[in-house]
């Protein structure tokens, strides 16, 4: 660095080096400087100037830029990153132009030399010594492949866990044969449910009456173990088991040799309700249509798992329609509440995948303000996954029917525990719009929603709903397992609304005990059939 100082002293000029044409020119006012000032400028230029060469040695160190020799050149590069601008990307625009091409499905169909991992693709590339575009080309073929790979194992799990949760267990099928082989041949397997003396509480009000439909005994018996043993006055609680023909037998048969004193047991198969009778009863109606237009509409699994263009949560969506249980009786039985109980004002409906926690007779207290259905919300919660459900997550807004009635961002709510004020429920048309709606849903191929009785019961009991406190019922515990132990122990109700419900291999083994506990293991029926804890 050189410094020049003319004898005026009215000029002062540092040049940095040998090849800069560039300088810095000082100029001082032709009033008389003081020796302070002239020193103060020179520190300052001398420090201007260490900075800048640190700054580009820094900058030459980071990156592969062509040498710069000129302050102007430092000054382009230097520039943005003191003035926190956004460098520009150094990745070939090649890449970008390659990446973006639409791919075919059969681009590496048949090819073995793509690489499977991260660390063959980095060493292939090392060795060739590819240019940008032979690159982006290798890295495209990898990542289709393996989105392919991902693509199929998703959809074999999703089969796989259709197949696990459509099936009976073993253990469960021959725990229904030897309490049906104990119903025939044992009398006290044949009790009368509930004894004669208590049949008065069965349209009693004063009593706390819940229902429960199931055509399974062994789940059947943890909701209702869990109901009476966390009851508070257990000699009010009033249990209706509805069940189907071939269940009937083994659920009299558990419920007889199980008691659940001093509560009270009702055990009552769908045929033995007088009003029950194809031709009356629209719900038998609706499940055989159901059921044609879904064997027509959606194919088996195997067709559905062959379709290479949808996504694999629609596919998934898919498997789950066929599932047996959206074309049970038992799914749908809750909606005619007011003619199965015809003298009982207000009931709480149980889902056979719920474990209770706490007493639940406060539900009692609870003023409807003259609504219908207590149920909890699912659009808001700390679970984000779970409680997100809104109308636009069950309806097909797609569909102007659809869309021309309702409201997207309408808050859902949640069956598996509800308070059902049958009084109120009487004063209105709520099983005719139930009704009205399946059948617009089979005239449109079952696109105005996919499966279960939810979206039309969301449009049924739409202004009809009567929000709860969240404590009351907890779900996602049968399709997620990020609830924690401690979490789930808190609820009041404990819901395993999914796929992996907890008598099946699926289940999340973190949760599991929570409904296990209410099994006695010891018993010669569960123990015959070797249920176990886990």
């Amino acid at each position: 660095m050189q410094l020049h100082i003319s004898p005026s002293l009215r000029h002062v000029t540092v040049l940095p080096g040998k090849g800069v044409r560039e300088f810095i020119k000082v100029k001082v006012g032709s009033r008389k400087v003081s020796y302070r000032m002239l020193f103060y400028s020179l520190l300052f230029f001398t420090f201007l100037l260490r900075f800048v060469f640190v700054l580009s040695t820094i900058d030459s160190i980071d990156g592969d830029h062509p040498k710069c020799s000129t302050i102007g050149c430092l000054g382009k590069r230097i520039g943005p990153r003191i003035l926190g601008r956004r460098i520009e990307s150094n990745v070939p625009e090649v890449i970008y132009r390659i990446l973006e091409e639409p791919v075919s499905k059969d681009e590496v169909l048949g090819k073995t030399d793509v690489p499977q991992t991260l660390q063959e693709f980095m060493s292939e590339m090392k060795q060739s010594r590819s240019d940008a575009k032979a690159f982006a080309l290798r890295l495209r073929e990898m990542i289709v492949l393996l989105e392919q790979r991902t693509r199929t194992a998703k959809i074999q799990e999703y089969l796989y866990r259709h197949v696990a949760s459509s099936s009976i267990p073993k253990q469960l099928h021959c725990l229904a044969l030897k309490l049906a082989n104990e119903h025939s041949n044992n009398a006290a397997a044949r009790l009368q449910l509930p004894s004669a003396e208590l049949v008065p509480a069965l349209v009693d009000n004063s009593y706390f009456h819940f229902v429960l439909a199931s055509d399974n005994v062994l789940a059947a018996s943890v909701v209702a173990a869990s109901l009476v043993k966390n009851a508070l006055r257990p000699e009010k609680f009033v249990l209706h088991i509805i069940t189907d023909r071939k269940t009937y037998s083994p659920m009299q048969a558990w419920f007889s040799l199980h008691p659940l004193d001093p509560a009270i047991i009702e055990v009552k198969a769908l045929h033995q309700f007088d009003w029950l009778s194809k031709g009356k009863v629209p719900v038998l109606e609706a499940m055989e249509k159901d059921q044609r237009v879904r064997s027509q509409f959606r194919g088996g699994s195997s067709a559905i798992v062959a379709n290479n263009t949808e996504k694999p949560q629609v596919i998934a969506a898919k498997l789950q329609a066929l599932s047996p249980k959206y074309n049970s009786l038992m799914n749908h039985i809750r909606i005619h509440l007011p003619e199965l109980f015809p003298s009982l004002n207000k009931v709480v409906f149980l889902d056979d995948d719920i474990v209770i926690q706490t007493d639940l007779s406060p539900l009692w207290d609870i003023d409807m303000n003259g609504k219908v259905n207590g149920a909890v919300e699912t659009c808001r919660g700390e679970d984000s996954f779970v409680m997100s459900k809104r109308f636009k997550s069950y309806l097909n807004f797609s569909h102007p029917l659809i869309a021309k009635n309702f409201d997207p961002n309408e808050c859902a709510w949640a069956y598996g525990m509800n308070i059902f004020d049958l009084e109120a429920w009487r004063k209105t048309n709520i099983s005719l719009t139930y009704y009205h709606w399946l059948e617009e849903n089979f005239k449109s191929d079952l696109s105005l929603w996919q499966l279960g009785t939810l979206p039309p019961g969301l449009i049924a009991f739409y202004g009809h709903v009567h929000v709860i406190d969240p404590f009351w019922h907890m779900l996602g515990l049968g399709y997620q397992d990020n609830t924690t132990l401690a979490d789930a122990e808190t609820a009041g109700v404990i819901h395993f609304n999914g796929r992996a419900k907890p008598w099946l291999d699926i289940a999340f083994p973190q949760l599991r005990p929570l409904w296990a506990k209410y099994i006695d293991f010891s018993d010669k029926f569960i123990k015959g059939c070797h249920i176990r804890a886990s």
